[in-house]
């Protein structure tokens, strides 16, 4: 046997997957320029092209923001349940 440290592998949770689904559907949604490539309907004025991504502009910050605090959360989990590298004495804070 090797003293090689023993490499821990991510485990997908679905709390993870949340996480990544909400970092990728302001992508997915931005890059599909066919669904919002028009003008009408306006906004105070504001063709539906302009408020349409300035709207994912505040969606994207709320995800981004319920993807860290899932994440801290999940980090917290594991870390208590002694299989995170926080537990192994692989990343101090």
């Amino acid at each position: 046997m090797s003293d090689a440290p023993e490499v821990g592998r991510g485990v997908v949770t679905p709390v993870r997957v949340v996480i990544g689904l909400c970092l990728v559907a302001p992508f997915v949604a931005m890059l599909w320029v066919g669904s919002y490539a028009k003008s009408d309907p306006t906004f105070i004025g504001i063709p539906f092209f302009y408020w349409y991504q300035m709207l994912w502009v505040l969606i994207s910050t709320a995800l981004t923001m319920i993807a860290y605090r899932l994440w801290q959360r999940d980090q917290r989990a594991r870390a208590s349940r002694g299989t995170g590298a926080a537990a192994k004495g692989g990343a101090a804070k």
